[in-house]
């Protein structure tokens, strides 16, 4: 078995999956997306999967295409990243399979923006379609605020900025809970504490472990089907009302401040997968039960085991 990490460069996380891999034996090499060069139509791939590592987007997604195409399985797959890389299509999927989330309204002109924040009532949370490690995230208290932010958004003139994604503001208990969900399991969470409301690790958030009662993983593993399955780790609000929601699902997912409070091998767990996707297929290594479901595809599958 040979398997490829596709990669913008090599980060703790990276280093991580490599030595797993180096501990179970198993023939790997690293793909540079700075250097790599596909010629569309030609399979030149001598991979028996790829886990996909990419800093970039686009490089992902566009790499993902290209290999599942091409025959070669991937973790995650195309449809997977080109569903969680954009909050808008991650929320569709989600309440299209039932999975409960925060309330979330889409507009495309200030206009409508304005009219959708304030038909949810103050504050909410306006965030780009697209982004990573809690960017360009804004809270909006009151109509000043929104009409400012919505006009800078309108002057940034940019693809991303002229859908308005809007979404109520949960009050969580000064943290949230970043769950990891390889194939059909939640094989560990944490809670993320911060005084902001703001809680990703990379703004600060400090990480605890937090326990994967039935209910949390039951949740987390329905978001993870709904999104084509895999390797992903989510974001979980605490309702104080309604109970758990699902916020984001993320599928290039940084893991290297989960580590010690879980006591959980998650690079070594990735790798696992990897090579079940690799020997088994796809569907097998996410336990799904469905006759007719194409690799990588959500649709009508069961969670089984």
């Amino acid at each position: 078995m040979r398997i490829g990490v596709l990669l913008s460069r090599v980060r703790v996380e990276e280093k991580l999956i490599i030595g797993a891999l180096e501990r179970r034996g198993i023939e790997h090499a690293t793909i540079d997306d700075r250097e790599v060069i596909f010629e569309l139509g030609r399979n030149g791939f001598d991979y028996d999967v790829v886990i996909e590592r990419c800093i970039n987007h686009s490089r992902a997604l566009y790499a993902l295409r290209i290999l599942n195409d091409a025959g070669v399985p991937t973790v995650n797959t195309f449809q997977v990243a080109d569903t969680c890389g954009n909050k808008l299509l991650t929320t569709s999927a989600l309440f299209r399979c039932g999975v409960a989330s925060p309330r979330t309204l889409v507009a495309f002109t200030p206009e409508s923006a304005l009219q959708a924040i304030e038909s949810l009532g103050y504050p909410v949370v306006l965030k780009p379609a697209v982004g990573s490690w809690g960017r360009l995230l804004s809270k909006i208290n009151d109509r000043e605020a929104a009409e400012a932010i919505l006009e800078h958004k309108e002057t940034l003139g940019t693809y991303h900025h002229s859908i308005f994604y809007i979404q109520e503001y949960v009050r969580k208990p000064g943290r949230d809970i970043r769950a990891f969900v390889v194939g059909n399991e939640t094989i560990c969470a944490i809670y993320r504490h911060s005084p902001h409301w703001i809680t990703n690790t990379a703004r600060g958030g400090q990480a605890s472990v937090c326990p994967v009662t039935p209910e949390l993983n039951d949740l987390c593993v329905a978001a993870a089907t709904a999104v084509g399955g895999g390797v992903v780790a989510i974001d979980v609000f605490e309702d104080p009302e309604r109970g758990l929601l699902i916020n984001e699902v993320n599928y290039t997912m940084e893991f290297r401040n989960s580590i010690e409070p879980t006591g959980v091998d998650i690079p070594g767990r990735i790798v696992d997968f990897a090579v079940r996707v690799a020997r088994d297929g796809w569907a097998a290594a996410n336990g799904w039960r469905a006759t007719g479901v194409a690799a990588g595809q959500s649709g009508a599958a069961e969670v089984g085991p």
